[in-house]
């Protein structure tokens, strides 16, 4: 048995064992999505134990884009051609195929005006008992249009969930199609949406130049792992 001498070139690791970067395995993980259930109403939601992260934000500021490119899947969130027709609460598990360690809610776009008064008191009603009372929601990502900036009812919104963020709710303020502005712009806007966030995380996004894809998927990865977190197995 020979030994090999020390100048030997020692074989570099397979890829297979190479371990992930943090950004990897979180896009990884989002891609896992699937659909798990809708509903017209709270009470209809299951009740679940594992974190939960509600996406959010005003019809046409990019949360089915931003959702779909998160995850990697074209249709996972359904972008009606009728912004604001879309009125159910739709859940994603995520995790290992037959478990979940996450969910990913997708709440109906708030603010288009094509939308009866009616439905819109109603929705921003479902929404808000949702925010508040929701008991294993984690964390909350506001989508933004940066060219329009923050709307009264965005701000609404944010007052809604203050109390819950006060007590440790992560909230995160996604600045959506960063790709039309200018750097210059891009700063301004981060910079604004920074002072509105109340101690919320800002990130600039675009889903066509996949800016802030990494760095956001990280975050709600890191979010949705707390120390002790544990997967549910789904049931059949």
């Amino acid at each position: 048995m020979t030994t090999p001498s020390p100048s030997s070139p020692v074989p570099p690791a397979s890829a297979a064992s190479a371990p992930k970067s943090a950004a990897q395995q979180a896009l990884g993980w989002l891609h896992t999505a699937r659909f798990l259930t809708t509903a017209p109403q709270l009470h209809f939601l299951p009740e679940l134990d594992v974190p939960e992260i509600a996406f959010v934000g005003r019809s046409n500021a990019g949360k089915s884009t931003c959702i779909n490119t998160l995850t990697q899947q074209k249709q996972l969130a359904f972008a009606s051609k009728r912004p604001g027709r879309t009125q159910h609460i739709n859940l994603f598990a995520l995790g290992k195929q037959g478990q979940m360690d996450a969910v990913l809610t997708d709440l109906p776009g708030y603010g288009y005006a094509a939308v009866p008064k009616q439905d819109k008191i109603r929705w921003q009603q479902v929404m808000a008992n949702y925010l508040v009372s929701r008991k294993n929601l984690q964390a909350i990502v506001l989508m933004c249009d940066p060219r329009h900036g923050m709307t009264e009812l965005d701000e609404i919104l944010l007052d809604v969930i203050r109390p819950r963020v006060e007590e440790g709710l992560k909230f995160l303020v996604v600045l959506t199609k960063a790709d039309k502005l200018t750097r210059s712009e891009g700063a301004k806007a981060l910079s604004i949406a920074k002072l509105q966030a109340g101690g919320g995380q800002v990130r600039l996004f675009s889903a066509t130049k996949r800016t802030g894809l990494e760095d956001v998927a990280t975050l709600l990865w890191d979010w949705a792992h707390p120390p002790g977190a544990a997967a549910t197995l789904l049931q059949p």
